[in-house]
């Protein structure tokens, strides 16, 4: 497995995915108030305003980036053990990472920043939907 084996445009697709289901997750609409309450923040409070915004999406941006390269690897991975990459086992590959890591590493930093259990699920919520839509569409592209 090097770099030059994973899909690049499929990689640069679930970016847009991770940037476009974050900006709808995120939503005033959806849950960014409860959100943003929950994490103890108030209406005067600006977003992004400890490292400014142009930093803090340059860094949003790199962690899909990451995320996807290597949720690509992991498919490609678990496609052998399971027969071959495809819709299944991409999205399976893709819930078992947010299960195994995402959802219990949040767990504890909201129980330890005595954070409310909707701010994890909010939180965790987004990283399923994405890890889930990325190990699919590496499976059926790969």
């Amino acid at each position: 497995m090097s770099l030059i084996s994973i899909n690049w445009l499929a990689v640069l697709v679930c970016v847009i995915i991770s940037m476009a289901s974050g900006s709808l997750w995120y939503n005033p609409k959806t849950f960014f108030d409860i959100w943003w309450r929950g994490i103890g923040k108030t209406e005067n409070d600006d977003p992004g305003s400890k490292y400014g915004m142009t930093i803090v999406w340059i860094l949003t941006v790199l962690s899909s980036l990451v995320q996807a390269i290597f949720m690509n690897l992991a498919v490609s991975i678990t496609g052998i053990v399971w027969g071959g990459p495809n819709l299944l086992t991409g999205a399976l590959t893709g819930l078992f990472i947010w299960a195994g890591f995402i959802a219990p590493t949040y767990m504890v930093n909201k129980l330890f920043a005595g954070q409310d259990i909707k701010i994890w699920a909010i939180e965790t919520g987004n990283h399923l939907v994405n890890f889930v839509i990325f190990g699919a569409v590496f499976g059926l592209w790969h």
